[in-house]
């Protein structure tokens, strides 16, 4: 089972340290990790995902919110929450599997960012999901390299009650 965790912290050197020790003394793993300042310099948004049983994923909510520099914990499960991605990936093509690259990428939104006569690098934004298939789908040409964000996650809007 997974579980997105955004956590508000303040903004200051040492605090993602911290945040780290807490799952590796406990042996919790992170699946992703994505860090940044909010709209307030103030305040970073760390975005977490971590898999494991519900009752190892209710005692690292518990974990973070005994913190001293976390400000917020909200959680949700993938299904509650807009995710996203980014990767840089880069190929090395030919005259024989240029076309199949290019059709790879409209067919996945992706876009040519950088090229040269034998390598490209291709960009996505896109959930987890579609990013490793896009790996896949990339994995039978030649891949020579990759860089990804990690994910990125805002829980998905409510209407508000009146």
């Amino acid at each position: 089972m997974k579980r997105i965790f955004s956590v508000l912290v303040e903004n200051r050197s040492g605090v993602l340290w911290k945040v780290a020790g807490l799952f590796s003394r406990r042996g919790f793993n992170i699946d992703s990790l994505a860090v940044g300042e909010t709209e307030d310099t103030a305040v970073s948004n760390m975005t977490i995902v971590s898999s494991g049983t519900p009752q190892v994923l209710e005692q690292i909510e518990k974990q973070l919110n005994k913190k001293l520099d976390v400000i917020k914990v909200k959680t949700f499960e993938e299904g509650q929450a807009v995710s996203r991605e980014l990767m840089l990936i880069k190929v090395k093509y030919s005259k024989t599997n240029r076309r199949e690259i290019m059709e790879i990428c409209e067919v996945m939104k992706a876009e040519i960012v950088d090229m040269s006569k034998t390598m490209m690098i291709l960009q996505i934004c896109d959930t987890p999901e579609k990013i490793q298939l896009m790996i896949g789908m990339l994995g039978q040409i030649s891949i020579v390299e990759v860089a990804r964000t990690g994910t990125l996650a805002l829980q998905k809007c409510r209407e508000q009650e009146g």
